[in-house]
């Protein structure tokens, strides 16, 4: 008669106590050392940061609005996420030195209206935020503060005034110019049940074929509200600030931290898309209470 033996594998005494805790591995089954269940979970880091690369490098990007040039859209301290797969690759649009030289692959063109992100001419250095205005071979011209294209008037029509607070982070941006004004000018300034706010004239503009967005035009009579006709040259793009009396765009030449003159398609490093998170400037590290009270709720999720 076949002796019966226990499959856990325990030593028992003649009067079928376990005496030992050492136990026989069942056939198959592996066992993971301490070591080995180390290298498993450092391996998972490895590949979530390797997935957070690829998306950073090749799919979205975050970037944060330091200026005021595209109110009332975009506001200083809004975080927004750019998409890369829109207008193709470039040397631009990664964030590491690459082989890909001055072309771009997978290229696709801007439509006019859209919000783009793009290395700042002359040097190519700078990240800047602008509206794409005019495509290759357009023609664009500013008259009385009025944007022509092609020989055609834009539709605009005056809204009501943009009112904001004057902010944190606007005056932190304001000082940084040398304006103590968070206004810009003391004419745009009000103050509101103790609250000083900024209040700017509103249009609504028009971009053919079906593109509308609201913009700011203080002063109707500067430079910049009265240019030549520009051609847009062959790879080029034409790009402006809705706020156009606070754009330094294509409407001047190319200056190292100043305007941007005709801006290549390969400088594109993607499209805007979303405001993914908004604050005001008025957080401090030492009290945690403000990291809440600073985020503009309303703006996250705005679309761009």
């Amino acid at each position: 008669m076949a002796t019966f033996r226990p499959t856990n594998a325990a030593r028992y005494t003649d009067a079928g106590t376990a005496t030992s805790a050492t136990l026989a591995v069942p056939y198959g089954v592996k066992v993971r050392t301490p070591y080995a269940r180390l290298m498993r979970v450092f391996g998972g880091f490895l590949g979530l940061v390797a997935a957070i690369l690829l998306l950073r490098i090749f799919v979205v990007a975050p970037f944060g609005i330091p200026s005021e040039s595209m109110l009332p859209r975009l506001m200083i301290g809004d975080y927004i996420i750019v998409t890369k797969w829109n207008y193709g690759y470039s040397k631009h649009s990664l964030p590491f030195p690459t082989a890909l030289g001055e072309g771009r692959i997978w290229a696709e063109l801007p439509e006019r209206g859209d919000v783009v992100v793009f290395k700042a001419p002359p040097s190519g250095q700078r990240d800047f935020v602008k509206r794409v205005i005019g495509l290759p071979g357009d023609r664009v011209q500013m008259r009385g503060g009025r944007l022509f294209i092609n020989g055609h008037p834009l539709n605009r029509v005056q809204m009501d005034d943009f009112v904001t607070p004057a902010t944190p982070a606007m005056r932190a941006a304001a000082k940084r110019e040398g304006n103590p004004n968070p206004c810009f000018q003391p004419a745009f300034a009000e103050v509101k049940s103790g609250v000083t706010q900024c209040r700017y004239p509103q249009f609504r503009e028009l971009l053919p074929p079906h593109r509308a967005y609201a913009t700011l035009d203080m002063y109707p009579a500067l430079d910049v509200d009265n240019t030549q006709v520009f051609v847009v040259p062959k790879g080029q793009l034409f790009l402006m600030g809705d706020n156009r009396d606070r754009s330094a765009d294509s409407r001047l030449p190319a200056k190292e931290g100043g305007a941007i003159g005709m801006v290549p398609i390969n400088n594109l490093v993607g499209k805007a898309n979303v405001v993914a998170f908004s604050v005001d400037g008025s957080a401090t590290w030492y009290n945690p209470k403000s990291w809440f009270a600073a985020v503009r709720w309303d703006r996250i999720g705005k679309a761009i």
